[in-house]
C-alpha cells in the first residue's frame, strides 16, 4: 500500500464532518400537503423526519419527535427537489454574448456562474445535468458546491461537449481563419472511433460525470445547419461504448430526424432537444428505452430573441426562428407516442432561475400536471441512475425538499413561486426568501475520490 500525505488532511477534515454531522439535531418538516412522486398521489398532512443529510421517516400528520427542530410548512405542497436535465451553468444569453468571448477571461465566466448556480438552486432546483461548458468550468464549479464553498445545486457534469469537426461542440466555428482551431479529441473533437475512445478517457482523466454528443447541427453555433447530421454511428457507437465502460451515461443533443436514429441505434441514453423527432425515431426510443429532454422553454426564448435585431448573429436568427416554434409540438407527440421524458430546460440559452417555466409549456404541451413533475423527479432521477439518492420523498434518500404556496396539480403555474428549499437537509429558502449561507472551511477536502491504489 502507498502512503499519501494529503489522506491524513482528508482524514482530518472528515472526522470534522462526519462529527458536525453527528452532532446535527433532527429535523421534522410538517407539509400541508406532500406529493408522492412515486404513487402519483397528493398526501395530507405529512411530517418529514431528517437526520442529517438524509430522510429516515415519513408519517402522517403534524409530528414533533423530541428534540426535533420543527419547520412548519402548513398550506403549502412539499416535492422532492427539482432536477433539470439540461443546464448550462458557466454561461448565459446576452446580446453581446458571441463577442464577450474575445473579451473575458475564463475567470470571468467562472465567477459568474457561481451566481447562475446559485439562482438555480433557490428555484427549487437542488440537481442539475450540466451539458457541456467551453472550458471543464462547471467540474471546479461541482467541486466547489460539493466543498461548501459556494452555494447551487448538485451538479452531474459532461464537461466540454464531443462532437466532429466544424460541428455543434466545434467553437471556432464562424471564426475567421486565423483564429479557427483544428481541436482533436482532447478538446472533445473525434473524427472516428478511436478519436472518440480518446475523448471519453480523456474526460474520465478530467473528472467529467457523464458524456454529451453532438451527432446533429444546432441553433447557437454559426455554422447553417440546425439540423445535418454531424457524426457517423460508428463513432457514436465508440463513445457509448467507452462512456459505459467508465459507468458514464451519454446525452446526445439532436434536432434532425437522422441524427436522432443514428443516436438511438448508437446506444444513447438521451435525445435532447429532439426538434424534428419522427414518428420512426418515437418507436426507436421507446424500443431503446431512450429518454427525451425536450427543453421547450429554450425554443421559445430563442425565437423570441430571433425576432431582435442585431440580439443573434444573422445566420443563428434564421435557424432560431426555425427551430423555436416546433419544440413544444414534438414535445406533446413525443409523450402521446409513450416515450419517456425528463424535464431540462437548457438553461442559459435563456436567463437561470426561470427554469420552472417549463412545466407550464410542457403541460401546454398535452402533458398532465403529475407527468411534468414526474419528470422533473422520478424520471430524471433514473435517467441520471441516482434515483436510490434522489426524485421522491422516501426513507433513506437525500434531504432534498421544496415547497409550493398551494396544489401544483391544480395550478402548475405555482412550480414557479417555490417558496422553500432544502438541499441535504440544509434549509437555503424559507417562507420565499434566501437562507444566510455560510461557506464550509473545509476546503482542503478532496474535490472528487480518488483511488490511490494498492
Amino acid at each position: 500500500m502507498r502512503a499519501h500525505p494529503g489522506l491524513t488532511v482528508v482524514a482530518a477534515a472528515c472526522l470534522a464532518v462526519c462529527a458536525s454531522a453527528a452532532a446535527a439535531p433532527l429535523v421534522a418538516v410538517q407539509c400541508g400537503q406532500l406529493l408522492d412522486t412515486q404513487s402519483g398521489k397528493l398526501l395530507g398532512e405529512t411530517t418529514v423526519l431528517i437526520d442529517g443529510k438524509r430522510i429516515t421517516q415519513l408519517s402522517a400528520g403534524k409530528q414533533a419527535p423530541a428534540g426535533a427542530t420543527v419547520i412548519d410548512l402548513a398550506g403549502q405542497t412539499c416535492l422532492p427537489g427539482l432536477i433539470d436535465s439540461h443546464t448550462h451553468l458557466t454561461g448565459q444569453t446576452s446580446p453581446t454574448a458571441y463577442s464577450d468571448q474575445f473579451r473575458w477571461n475564463i475567470a470571468d465566466f467562472a465567477i459568474r456562474s457561481t451566481n447562475y448556480a446559485r439562482v438555480t438552486l433557490l428555484a427549487g432546483f437542488t440537481t442539475v445535468r450540466n451539458l457541456g461548458d467551453n472550458a471543464n468550468t462547471s467540474i471546479s464549479l461541482r467541486n466547489a458546491i460539493n466543498a461548501g464553498v459556494v452555494p447551487g445545486p448538485r451538479i452531474f457534469t459532461a464537461g466540454k461537449a464531443v462532437g466532429s469537426t466544424g460541428g455543434h461542440a466545434d467553437d471556432s466555428d464562424g471564426y475567421r481563419a486565423d483564429l479557427m482551431a483544428d481541436y482533436g479529441p482532447k478538446d472533445g473533437i473525434i473524427n472516428g472511433a478511436a478519436d472518440a475512445w480518446k475523448a471519453v478517457r480523456q474526460h474520465y482523466k478530467d473528472g467529467a460525470d457523464l458524456i454529451k454528443i453532438m451527432p446533429s447541427g444546432g441553433v447557437l453555433d454559426e455554422s447553417k445547419s440546425a439540423d445535418n447530421a454531424q457524426m457517423t454511428i460508428e463513432e457514436i457507437k465508440a463513445v457509448v461504448a467507452a462512456a459505459h465502460d467508465y459507468d458514464m451515461t451519454v446525452a446526445a443533443h439532436a434536432h434532425g430526424a437522422e441524427a436522432i436514429r443514428r443516436a438511438v441505434i448508437g446506444g444513447v441514453d438521451s435525445i435532447e432537444h429532439g426538434t424534428y423527432m419522427s414518428d420512426e425515431d418515437m418507436k426507436l426510443m421507446k424500443e431503446h428505452g431512450t429518454y427525451y429532454v425536450p427543453t421547450i422553454i429554450a425554443g421559445k426564448y430563442v425565437e423570441g430573441k430571433a425576432k431582435v435585431p442585431g440580439y443573434f448573429p444573422p445566420q443563428v436568427a434564421v435557424k432560431a426562428a426555425a427551430v423555436g416554434p416546433l419544440i413544444q409540438a414534438t414535445a406533446g407527440r413525443a409523450y402521446k407516442a409513450g416515450v419517456k421524458i425528463a424535464f431540462g430546460t437548457d438553461a442559459a440559452v435563456y436567463p437561470h432561475g426561470e427554469n420552472a417555466k417549463e412545466f407550464g409549456y410542457m403541460v401546454e404541451a398535452g402533458m398532465p400536471p403529475l407527468a411534468a413533475i414526474q419528470a422533473a423527479t422520478t424520471h430524471a432521477a433514473a435517467l441520471l441512475k441516482q434515483d436510490k439518492d434522489l426524485g421522491s420523498i422516501s426513507a433513506g434518500k437525500f434531504a432534498d425538499l421544496v415547497a409550493v404556496p398551494g396544489n401544483p396539480l391544480s395550478d402548475i403555474g405555482l412550480m414557479t413561486k417555490v417558496s422553500f428549499v432544502m438541499k441535504e437537509g440544509v434549509v437555503y429558502k424559507q417562507d420565499s426568501k434566501p437562507t444566510p449561507f455560510v461557506a464550509s472551511l473545509n476546503e482542503g477536502v478532496a474535490p472528487r475520490d480518488v483511488d490511490y491504489g494498492l
